[in-house]
């Protein structure tokens, strides 16, 4: 009982000290979690130039399934394949966010039907339910009143932004047929339009302004 108890407090601590930091996760099952590699580095470069965040310019990675997440207010989850966590995983990541953590998951294209099968082994007795246009998430800083931004098109299914909220604060986010983390890359990744690649650092600033104020 008492490891546990210094187990718990050590993680509330660590996402009250470390207050404006972002991770990657990764995780098992072979999906590419590494996928956009310039993309946490240019969302953090502009979140600190517009919202006047002080995020560490370099994302560290850490695995899911350790102690390290809850150093980390904000993490940051993508792939296009397979995810899968084991019961520690799920555990660990579950008490990860019911004590002040953030996961932000963007499917880049083929995710989905993965780590929604994975969610459930995290909050069992939960849903992920679709975010309305006029939810904070998409209005502060930048306005998006129409909801979350496509960004590049894959099966011309309109983007969706699903949460899972714990005791009425939003922990978990996940955006759908959007491909947030495509927008954020060096412009010659993708060759998106600047306009396009702003919307997605938009988009992403105000993720980051909500997970890190709520």
């Amino acid at each position: 009982m008492r490891t546990f108890l210094c187990s718990l407090f050590f993680s509330i601590y660590s996402l009250v000290s470390f207050s404006q930091e972002i991770a990657l996760v990764k995780y098992k099952g072979g999906g590419d979690w590494y996928a956009n590699p310039t993309a946490l580095r240019n969302l953090i470069a502009f979140c600190n130039n517009t919202i006047n965040t002080k995020i560490t310019a370099k994302p560290q990675e850490v695995e899911v399934g350790s102690s390290d997440i809850f150093q980390f207010p904000f993490l940051h989850m993508t792939g296009h394949g397979y995810v899968f966590f084991n019961e520690a995983d799920a555990e660990n990541l579950r008490n990860y966010l019911i004590s002040g953590g953030f996961l932000h998951i963007d499917d880049n294209y083929g995710m989905e039907p993965y780590i929604t099968k994975e969610l459930k082994k995290v909050f069992p007795d939960k849903e992920l339910v679709e975010l309305p246009s006029n939810h904070d998430i998409f209005n502060s800083p930048f306005k998006f009143p129409n909801g979350l931004p496509k960004i590049h098109e894959h099966d011309g299914k309109r983007p969706q932004a699903f949460g899972i909220f714990s005791e009425d604060r939003l922990v978990l986010l996940f955006t759908y047929e959007s491909d947030l983390g495509d927008g954020w890359e060096d412009p010659e990744v993708h060759n998106d339009p600047a306009d396009v690649r702003e919307k997605a650092l938009k988009m992403g600033a105000n993720i980051v302004k909500y997970a890190f104020e709520n």
